[in-house]
């Protein structure tokens, strides 16, 4: 009776953590046609940041960064993303059998539903960077994840500047 007890709550705990974990189910194509806005697009609100710290990305074995990074309330990307791009570009290029999804992230401030659509605008801009470098669209999904997925938290500029991002997640 003692194993049986021991064995349900070991399968309690472990169902408690499965329904924790969950994986974002990416429902936007190349053409940015999700809204991420939580409406289908597979955006979802857990905290967990991506590609972070888990040794994923693929672009380090070369040294090339997995994110970009945006100012305040923008969309364009800075010359030093576009560095970073380039270098993604020709990555990909040298291995076209991979795909990736391209994340987009933003800092705490503003409301959800702002935060959403600048996420948005911001995978777009790597997507369309990415494409004019020679990487096919098909190979291209993209999400929003607006302020729900941090790396850093706290209410200051070097965590904010750390959370306004675009990541490319090789899949």
């Amino acid at each position: 009776m003692k194993r049986l007890s021991s064995f349900a709550v070991v399968l309690g705990a472990a169902l408690a953590l499965a329904a924790c974990s969950s994986d974002p189910e990416i429902g936007s194509d190349a053409k940015g046609s999700g809204t991420g806005m939580g409406g289908g697009t597979g955006v979802t609100s857990g905290m967990a940041p991506s590609g972070v710290g888990t040794g994923s990305n693929p672009f380090a074995q070369e040294g090339v960064a997995d994110r970009v990074f945006f100012e305040t309330d923008r969309s364009e990307l800075t010359a030093d993303a576009q560095a970073t791009l380039t270098r993604q570009a020709a990555w990909l290029g040298r291995n076209p059998s991979v795909r990736a999804v391209i994340e987009g992230h933003c800092d705490e401030r503003g409301t959800r539903e702002y935060n959403f659509a600048l996420g948005e605008r911001r995978a777009k801009a790597v997507i369309e960077f990415l494409k004019a470098r020679g990487v096919a669209a098909a190979r291209l999904r993209m999400v929003s994840f607006g302020k729900e997925r941090p790396v850093a938290l706290g209410a200051s500029e070097d965590t904010w500047s750390q959370n306004r991002r675009a990541m490319t997640i090789v899949e």
